[in-house]
């Protein structure tokens, strides 16, 4: 029975992280800002962030180099990723709070690979930037720098799927990108238009109310239920590079239901010409 304590477990209002931030004991906080096509995430961060907020740069820090045998976004080199988050200040037991202001869909990046790395204690700012102003609180310029932090990461806590897997899924494949993009009727960065076969339409930006946050617990059961994902049943998720489909992983961990994460996506399957496409 999914209760509240399980999405509190993957999110966080903004009032408690503000209460959170004054305490003994803080959690680190990650400014992911990010969007397609944009190259303003620092700018913007360093304009105004949450009080202590370091950034995090989804592209070179959340993400190896883009290749097609690989995709847009491959998973980092464990090594690597330990390293960045020793610059971000996570310690050995540390809570981290991740946020963006685009509904988290590019902070759940960050809040899946730390995740998937091991560290326990990672949610989600719930409505992220523009809950936060919405409540009142302040923002602060400039550069944050912390003290660097020990954390050591072990890649694989959480589930993955990758082609093959994918090809022969055997339960409920839900594809988060742009209903436009799921029917191919569009393909703005990938190599072919179209959809895995088999997988099923459900953009991520669905699993978000109009303010931003994401929707109620029964509305997401409701939702997934709907496109055949329900707890207890398999469940995978691929996006375009393996970014928004991590936010419809935290959707559905949110309300209890375990997804895999297909980090190639459509980039690396698309870039395969053995690979069908479906529209």
């Amino acid at each position: 029975m999914t209760t509240d304590r399980t999405r509190a477990a993957v999110l966080v209002d903004a009032l408690t992280l503000a209460q959170a931030l004054t305490g003994d004991e803080p959690p680190v906080l990650l400014d992911v800002r990010w969007a397609l096509g944009r190259t303003d995430g620092h700018e913007q961060y360093l304009a105004a962030h949450l009080p202590g907020a370091v950034y995090v740069d989804l592209d070179t820090e959340l993400a190896a180099p883009p290749s097609a045998q690989h995709g847009r976004h491959p998973l980092p080199e464990v090594a690597a990723l330990e390293s960045a988050a020793r610059r971000w200040g996570v310690r050995e037991g540390s809570s981290v709070v991740v946020y963006d202001a685009s509904g988290g869909t590019s902070a759940a990046r960050a809040w899946w690979l730390l995740r998937w790395a091991g560290v326990r204690d990672v949610r989600l700012l719930d409505g992220g930037l523009a809950a936060w102003t919405a409540a009142g609180l302040a923002l602060e310029p400039g550069q944050v720098t912390p003290e660097p932090g020990d954390v050591v990461l072990v890649g694989g806590a959480m589930p993955t799927v990758d082609a093959d897997g994918a090809a022969a899924w055997d339960g409920a494949l839900l594809d988060a990108r742009a209903g436009e993009r799921y029917r191919g009727e569009v393909e703005p960065v990938d190599a072919r238009a179209g959809h895995i076969p088999g997988a099923v339409s459900a953009p991520t930006a669905e699993n978000l109310d109009a303010s931003g946050g994401f929707l109620p617990a029964d509305r997401l059961r409701e939702r997934f239920r709907a496109l055949g994902a329900a707890a207890g049943a398999p469940v995978a998720v691929y996006c375009g590079s393996g970014v928004t489909a991590a936010h419809e992983v935290a959707a559905l961990a949110s309300i209890g239901v375990e997804a895999a994460l297909y980090p190639g996506s459509w980039s690396q399957w698309s870039a395969d010409p053995s690979r069908p496409a479906a529209t």
